[in-house]
């Protein structure tokens, strides 16, 4: 009786000490894994503006997406008339974008992933998404604490020695509470800060809560500012084949 009542106390304070332990935080490539999930879906069908300022002038374009991550991505640009029609499509690790003024497709070499996309201040890579934060690049979370005030994970992500990235690492800010992205922080192998990426204006899109304005703006360059606004989206529905064609591309 006696060794029956000692197993139980014991299984009593294991049980105990289980229930008021703290909660093993996640890792930093579950806590970027969770933030991409909530941005892009397995796949996305989308409707977003974006907005190019700079000091001298201002335009916008409005753009259809279609991602089927991670393998391939179409981007459409609607109006103005003077740029609609022109996509990009990215199958693999290949590109291609599509003029309809000159009914050309050029194959964009990786050496151009990094160059502007449409005098933005986001680039090729970024809007076809070639480069993936979870597969070429390692997490660290460096500290759990405020950004804009809230409790936060910040996660640094830096690139796997055989990576065809040019980042020299990535820190995120992510609010702890539900995943939702804050800021990114683009640096150079050297060590430079090169861009800074804000989250905001939190709404319901697609039956999920996510930021919707996505403001990119360089270090080198005062002034200028790209946002990009998600309008309407559907999130983890098939896709059509069709779409991720060059047949396709040529049909705008």
């Amino acid at each position: 009786m006696k060794g029956r009542l000692a197993r139980l106390a014991a299984g009593l304070c294991l049980a105990l000490s289980a229930a008021v332990a703290p909660a093993q935080e996640p890792s930093g490539r579950d806590i970027l894994d969770r933030v991409e999930r909530l941005l892009w879906g397995t796949t996305v069908q989308g409707e977003y503006e974006m907005t190019i300022t700079t000091p001298r002038w201002q335009r916008s374009l409005a753009l259809r997406v279609w991602m089927d991550r991670p393998r391939r991505s179409f981007v459409r640009i609607v109006s103005p008339a003077k740029e609609a029609g022109i996509g990009s499509l990215r199958i693999g690790a290949e590109m291609w974008n599509y003029l309809p003024k000159v009914e050309r497709i050029v194959k964009i070499p990786p050496s151009m992933m990094l160059q502007p996309w449409m005098g933005s201040d986001f680039t090729n890579d970024d809007l076809v998404k070639e480069s993936s934060i979870l597969d070429d690049y390692t997490h660290k979370v460096l500290d759990v604490s405020a950004a804009d005030g809230q409790p936060s994970y910040q996660v640094e992500a830096v690139p796997k020695p055989d990576a065809a990235v040019v980042w020299g690492r990535v820190v995120y800010w992510v609010r702890k509470s539900d995943f939702i992205p804050l800021k990114q922080e683009f640096y150079s192998e050297r060590g430079e800060l090169v861009r800074v990426m804000t989250f905001s204006d939190v709404r319901s899109v697609g039956g999920r809560t996510l930021p919707t304005r996505w403001e990119m703006r360089p270090s080198a360059k005062p002034g200028n500012v790209t946002a990009v606004v998600m309008k309407d989206a559907i999130f983890d529905q098939p896709v059509d084949e069709a779409i991720f064609t060059q047949r396709n591309l040529q049909k705008p």
